[in-house]
Order: structure tokens, then C-alpha cells, then sequence
């Protein structure tokens, strides 16, 4: 869908690089600028311990963020370098860019200067707490700026006494499909009018609207939060989750209750609670509706999941199965859909990787694996129009790798 489409992404970690990996997977070319030293820090996270290669072959937290890209390895300190990103951006429809603003005007990749370059550029620009006020220059990543200042953690922790913690660039990833997103919208505006804009997408914006019904009713009436009940006091019961006699969960998702309760209670093995007058009507139901409750818990409790599958399998309500990551893995659904695809890293290592959930004339997406840092150094320059002379000077400088 955007073949054509050439990207140059300045920035690291997760949040913004992964919009580049979408925009990849969309059809663009992306060109990855690291640092000349030890490039996206995050390649630096295996050797803390803090990610598990798998056996030493496969750093997935750079790969998820950075398949499909082509890295070049540039000193942004250097003039030579800042030189060579100007030289890149002339070739560009879009600049992406993760860096803080005083270190954005220190690099010489602000919006003035990559538009001093390319006047109609599309200028993304990924932050913590947006572009503007007292914050606009504080750093940030998931787990403080979308996780915990945007009320993530507090509004899924509910009763808890301990907070609920981030998984792994949670807020990043869903960040990076939204300023993908918001770079469609920019190309089509420039397409049609070709004029650039300057797209800017925060971590904390992003919380916001994340918890939208969340944030609407604490200014209502002076709430604070959606009313809370507990799996006991649900009020519909056929929404909630429920422990089979293994262990497991099966989630029930049917918001109109009496569209589907008496189908409902047959699937479950309760056919007498329509003959029983605590349960006659809506009313009822929600009066009764902890004894409603209790007697699908203990149902529930007698079979197994197995068993629950076959019994639950005519059901037209919504309801599934509470699954791990590995077993998402290995869903029909997810399968026959491609939405985790079978790749391997440059080195040629095997592995699998979940890809971007959009599909365009049902082509299923099958990534390729992320850039060693600065493995495309010569061929991006070249391609961009600069001689192997000034490739060799702009190298014997320092500028790139």
C-alpha cells in the first residue's frame, strides 16, 4: 500500500521505531538512522540480562520493533553526520522522530531544519507528554508516561493492593500503530494538496484516550470512576469470567442478557432457572443476580475446559477462552490469518513474530527480519545520490559507520 514510500526514522527503543516497522510491513522503505556507538540502545539490552535471546540467537526486542528496515549507523554530534541525515531527508516522504526537542536542535534534525531540506516533508514526531508545556522536553517511555501518569495501571489494578504491572512496551506498540495511522492521513493530505504536515503522538495523549470512558465519567457528577462490581455482584452474568474444573477460564461476553439467557442457561446445564421465579424477567435477574451467579460458578466447576469447548460450541453469544501468549500462538484463528508469522533474522535464525493486525486484500504480512546496526550503510548512500568518495570522507570524519 505504500510502495514508494521512502521513511527515515532518527529515533530508538519501541514506541516510535515500531511505527516504522508497520509502515515496512505497509510496503515502505524505511531507512533506520542508529548511533555510530553501540546503535539503538535497545540492542544493549541482551547483554544486561534484561531480554532472553532465546539461546543466544534472537534479540526479539529488536527485532518486533525494527524488521523489515535498513540501518545506517550515523553520528548525529558530528557535522558530517548531521550532514548526511540532511542529504537522506531530501530523498524522503517522511522524518520520524523520537529525540527530545533540545537534543532534536542540538543533531540539527528539528523540523526547521529537515523542512530547510524537504520544504513538503511529513514530520512525525514520537514524545512522552506531547509538544507542548512544562513537559515537552522530559523524557519518557511506557511504563511512566502511558502506564502510570496516564492511568493505566490504577484504573486495571481496581481493588488491588499491589499495582498492576506494565508488560513490555504495552503502550508503545499500541503508540506505534497510531502514529502509523497518523502518517497515512499526512500522506494522503500531501497527495492531495502537497503540503507536509507535523504529526506529533504521546505516550500520554495515548493513555487518554485508552481509558476514554474511564476519564469521561470521572467529570461527570462528580465520579471518579466507572462503577466497580466485583465477579460475585456482576451486574449481567452472562459477562464475567469462569473457573472451569481444571483451572482454567472461559469468558462470557453477551451484554444483552435477555437476548440470550434462556440459550445461555441450556448451553450451561441450567435449564430450571427459566422455571424459577427469581430469574422470570430483567428485573429479576439483576435482584438475584448474585444466587444467578453462584449457581454458574459451581456449573462450571464440574467440567473441564475440553468439555466446555464442546458444550459452549452452538452458543451464539460471544464467549472464549482465557488463553497464555503461547497458546495465542497456536489459535485457529490466529493461524489461518496470519497474524503471527514464521520469519528469520538476518543471520538466518528462525523464529516467530506477531505482525501488524492490518491486512489489505486479506495478504497475510511475513516480515523480514531486523538490520544488523549499520548494515546498510553504503547502499542507502549511494542510493540517496552521494559517491563512494564522499562516502569515504564522511567515514574517515567519524559521521558514519
Amino acid at each position: 500500500m505504500l510502495k514508494g514510500v521512502r521513511v527515515l526514522e532518527v529515533a530508538a527503543w519501541t514506541f516510535v521505531p515500531s511505527a516504522g516497522a508497520v509502515l515496512a510491513e505497509w510496503g515502505a522503505e524505511v531507512i533506520k538512522v542508529e548511533p555510530l556507538a553501540g546503535g539503538d540502545p535497545q540492542r544493549g539490552l541482551v547483554t544486561m540480562g534484561i531480554v532472553d535471546e532465546g539461546g543466544g540467537s534472537v534479540n526479539y526486542m529488536i527485532e518486533i520493533p525494527n524488521r523489515g528496515k535498513k540501518s545506517i549507523g550515523v553520528d548525529l554530534l558530528n557535522p558530517g553526520g548531521q550532514e548526511v541525515v540532511h542529504e537522506l531527508a531530501k530523498t524522503c516522504d517522511v522524518f520520524l522522530t523520537s529525540y527530545l526537542p533540545s537534543r532534536r536542535k542540538r543533531m540539527r534534525i528539528d523540523v526547521d531544519d529537515i523542512r530547510a531540506v524537504n520544504p513538503n516533508i511529513v514530520y512525525v514526531r514520537g514524545s512522552g507528554h506531547g509538544p507542548n508545556g512544562p513537559d515537552a522536553d522530559k523524557p519518557g517511555y511506557d511504563g511512566v508516561s502511558y502506564w502510570s501518569r496516564g492511568g493505566i495501571a490504577v484504573a486495571l489494578t481496581e481493588d488491588a493492593e499491589e499495582l498492576v504491572r506494565s508488560r513490555p512496551a504495552f503502550g508503545d506498540l499500541l503508540g506505534g500503530m497510531t502514529i502509523a495511522g497518523g502518517i497515512a492521513a499526512a500522506l494522503y493530505k500531501r497527495a492531495t494538496t502537497g503540503e507536509g504536515s507535523v504529526v506529533d503522538v504521546s505516550l500520554l495523549g495515548l493513555a487518554a484516550w485508552n481509558l476514554s470512558p474511564d476519564i469521561a465519567v470521572s467529570q461527570l457528577h462528580g465520579g471518579s470512576a466507572i462503577p466497580k462490581f466485583g465477579h460475585a455482584d456482576a451486574p449481567n452474568p452472562l459477562v464475567g469470567n469462569y473457573r472451569t474444573k481444571d483451572g482454567r477460564y472461559i469468558t462470557l461476553m453477551m451484554l444483552q442478557m435477555d437476548r440470550f439467557f434462556a440459550e445461555a442457561m441450556h448451553a450451561i446445564g441450567l435449564p430450571e432457572v427459566l422455571d424459577d421465579p427469581r430469574f422470570a424477567d430483567p428485573a429479576s435477574r439483576f435482584e438475584n443476580r448474585s444466587a444467578l451467579i453462584a449457581m454458574m460458578d459451581e456449573a462450571f466447576a464440574k467440567r473441564t475446559l475440553a468439555e466446555w469447548r464442546e458444550a459452549l460450541a452452538g452458543l451464539s453469544g460471544a464467549w472464549g477462552v482465557v488463553q497464555t501468549p503461547g497458546e495465542v500462538c497456536e489459535d485457529p484463528a490466529v493461524t489461518v490469518n496470519g497474524y503471527v508469522a514464521r520469519t528469520t533474522t538476518m543471520n538466518g535464525v528462525p523464529y516467530t513474530i506477531p505482525v501488524n493486525p492490518v491486512q489489505f486484500d486479506e495478504q497475510h504480512v511475513v516480515p523480514d527480519g531486523a538490520p544488523e546496526h549499520g548494515q546498510h550503510t553504503e547502499e542507502v548512500l549511494l542510493d540517496a545520490g552521494l559517491s563512494w568518495e564522499a562516502i569515504e570522507r564522511y567515514k574517515q570524519m567519524g559521521a558514519v559507520l
